[in-house]
């Protein structure tokens, strides 16, 4: 599933990345709102779900190489965060969903957590 598909799902917009959205493939996905437990645990391609905003989350999506970050309840990033996240082309969705409700439909659609137990 590609970035852009997920915002559609999600009745999201794309933010931030919109050429890099429609070309960007999603390995898995990963819900969290701690950047520690985001950092040890995500995956690269993963789509994150996350009710943060402020600039760090698109450092924690560069060095992972995520395929894109979803702000949920209708949340949009701050202004330093949507401009690094376009100079690193990295998608930024908001939707106006909770994060329990937009993982369950990430979920749905055949998008799962790829850490084992």
């Amino acid at each position: 599933m590609k970035v852009t598909e997920a915002a559609e799902k999600l009745g999201g917009k794309i933010l931030v990345g919109a050429d890099e959205a429609g070309t960007r493939e999603i390995g898995g996905g990963y819900a969290s709102d701690m950047l520690s437990d985001v950092m040890g645990n995500c995956q690269e391609g993963d789509l994150w779900v996350t009710m943060q905003k402020h600039a760090n989350i698109v450092a924690v999506a560069q060095l992972h190489g995520l395929a894109g970050i979803v702000l949920v309840n209708g949340r949009r990033p701050e202004a330093e965060a949507a401009k690094r996240a376009a100079e690193e082309k990295i998608p930024i969705i908001s939707t106006p969903r909770s994060a329990f409700d937009t993982v369950g439909i990430l979920y749905g659609l055949g998008l799962r957590g790829r850490r084992t137990v």
